[in-house]
């Protein structure tokens, strides 16, 4: 019963220090947060082209050796 106690005392303080320091945190505004979603969109689209014309070669790579 005084580890049940112990630990609500624990996740009580860690959530009273969670939102004091979510207070402290600087969120970017509107202009910042689309400018950097088209960021990461534009980065995800080009990893995915490259990784899909490697996983082509190396498809095609495979075929020819096994063909052989």
């Amino acid at each position: 019963m005084a580890a049940l106690k112990d630990n609500l005392v624990e996740l009580s303080q860690y959530l009273k220090d969670s939102k004091g320091e979510m207070k402290k945190v600087t969120w970017p505004g509107r202009k910042a947060t689309i400018g950097l979603t088209w960021v990461v969109l534009l980065t995800v689209f080009v990893i995915s082209l490259y990784l899909g014309i490697v996983d082509l070669g190396l498809a095609k790579l495979i075929k020819l050796i096994l063909a052989v």
